[in-house]
């Protein structure tokens, strides 16, 4: 249920109907803008009634949620949430993700293989405008005998890169007992295949961190957004969501993106929306043109796959950039944002 209070309504009677309201067993979720305060009552609301609640007098309207995911609605959150993520050094641009103004770029190698490989691609990233260097440490394959990723020696390699550049890192996390060695990765990553680990998203909902959540192989938008809700719903409200293509019937490419989801979420919820145009094709020559689409639809992002040597990349090297080819692209996704107003 939504609650919207009168403007100017007293501290004094705010915090008594908000401490009423808890007394009923009721979360609350409150979001102040510049000219009106919402309440969101998260719990059991059956036992109150919109009427009841406008008989006080600091309340100016009230009314039921009928979306099951609340606290990632837009009307339990009217603004945009911003997720601010600053870099790492005086030379490295950071980012916030959300605002409305910039196309936040987020690119490196599929996973983290050698120092030198991670470092070389974190340069090249960042020369050509990337804001956040993303490189897998842990890798979940389709096949047992594939390259499982570095683990924990991967995460400290990108750590180095990090410190040479001054780039955010965003990796992924696959399971509860690897949350410790998350401690200083900026973004934590879900991939697709744990958008509905429950246990896991309750976890990381208790990390003080922003998450990239991956929308599901199969998944339903109602779905995605409700694994959104396990994330916020345990305190996390830092969600960034992630269309990396679904499955379809076809499989011309390794999954169909869909591009109308952004409009979509956008309107139907104030976390930030991004695309992985890698994932959603498999396929390096057709990324930039996802990716030009990403930013004409508006995304707040994107996560693109790069890698300085694509032929021998232990993973997915057939769907990632050279940096050359990822240069080539910025420029371009330059002039579509600037299209507009905004950056990348």
């Amino acid at each position: 249920m939504i609650v919207v209070l009168k403007n100017g309504a007293p501290e004094a009677k705010v915090n008594e109907l908000k401490a009423g309201l808890k007394a009923r067993g009721l979360d609350l979720h409150e979001s102040k803008g510049a000219d009106v305060t919402i309440l969101g009552l998260i719990g059991d609301t059956s036992r109150i009634t919109p009427e009841e609640l406008l008989a006080n007098e600091i309340v100016e309207s009230a009314q039921r949620v009928k979306a099951p995911y609340k606290q990632a609605s837009r009307s339990f959150h009217p603004a945009d949430t911003v997720i601010s993520v600053p870099s790492k050094s005086d030379t490295a641009l950071g980012a916030d993700i959300g605002d409305g103004k910039t196309c936040a770029i987020m690119a490196g190698p599929c996973s983290v293989e050698t120092e030198g490989q991670i470092v070389e691609v974190a340069k090249a990233v960042k020369a050509s405008g990337a804001r956040f260097l993303r490189g897998g440490a842990f890798k979940p394959r389709t096949s047992p005998y594939a390259f499982q990723g570095l683990g924990a020696e991967g995460l400290e390699l990108l750590k180095i890169a990090r410190k040479e550049t001054g780039l955010p890192i965003v990796t992924e996390l696959m399971a509860i007992t690897q949350i410790p060695l998350f401690e200083d990765v900026d973004i934590i990553q879900i991939g697709a295949r744990n958008m509905q680990n429950f246990d896991l998203l309750k976890e990381v909902g208790k990390v003080k961190k922003p998450i990239l959540l991956k929308r599901g192989l199969s998944a339903t938008v109602k779905e995605f957004l409700m694994s959104a809700e396990y994330i916020m719903a345990s305190g996390n409200e830092q969600v960034i969501l992630c269309e990396r293509g679904i499955r379809t019937f076809d499989n011309y490419t390794r999954n169909c993106l869909d591009i109308s989801i952004v409009p979509y979420l956008k309107k139907e919820t104030h976390l930030p929306v991004i695309i992985d145009p890698s994932h959603a094709c498999g396929i390096r020559w057709m990324v930039p043109t996802l990716a030009k689409a990403a930013v004409a639809v508006g995304a707040d992002g994107l996560i693109i796959e790069v890698h300085n040597n694509p032929e021998k990349a232990l993973c997915d090297g057939e769907q990632s950039l050279t940096p050359a080819q990822f240069d080539d692209l910025m420029k371009v996704l330059v002039q579509y944002a600037a299209v507009e107003g905004r950056r990348v």
